[in-house]
């Protein structure tokens, strides 16, 4: 069995990921935003320097600008003939490398979000303590497939998956 190289995995997540986490960014801002009003105007009325919520305010925008753009540049993944490769991360970057052989499930999905955006996500689960794979933002149409091929590519490699 050839040797499997921790590597940048090859495909991109689909481009509509950017407006879905934008999307997602701007939606988790309005709430922090409200939280935030909320509390401010229940417990703790007082009067609030013109500088904090224009501070407050850039801080989200960078946010919901940077955020978005920065998950796209790193989210990627690969499928092989003998494993299925990820990388993710926001601050911390993880790249992951899952031996077919030792695929125990395959589990397709589509969120809220996600299916604003036609896109979709691919779990898959093996025996490893560091947890499940998830390949996140592809094409609907496109995860499906993934999942269907991985599915056929674990169930006729040798092992027990374990």
């Amino acid at each position: 069995m050839p040797a499997l190289t921790l590597r940048e995995p090859s495909q991109r997540v689909s481009p509509r990921a950017r407006v879905m986490w934008l999307v997602g960014a701007l939606l988790e801002g309005a709430i922090t935003v409200g939280v935030l009003l909320v509390v401010g105007y229940v417990w703790a009325p007082f009067d609030v320097p013109w500088w904090v919520p224009v501070l407050f305010g850039l801080l989200l925008l960078a946010y919901v600008v940077v955020v978005p753009r920065w998950k796209y540049a790193v989210h990627r993944w690969e499928v092989t003939d003998t494993a299925v490769y990820t990388q993710t991360g926001w601050w911390t970057r993880e790249r992951r490398i899952a031996p077919l052989s030792r695929i125990q499930t395959v589990d397709y999905s589509e969120g809220a979000l996600e299916r604003v955006f036609s896109l979709a996500s691919v779990t898959v689960t093996t025996a490893s303590a560091a947890g499940a794979l998830r390949i996140a933002a592809l094409d609907k149409q496109l995860a499906r497939r993934l999942a269907e091929e991985l599915t056929l590519k674990a169930d006729t490699v040798p092992g027990d998956a374990t």
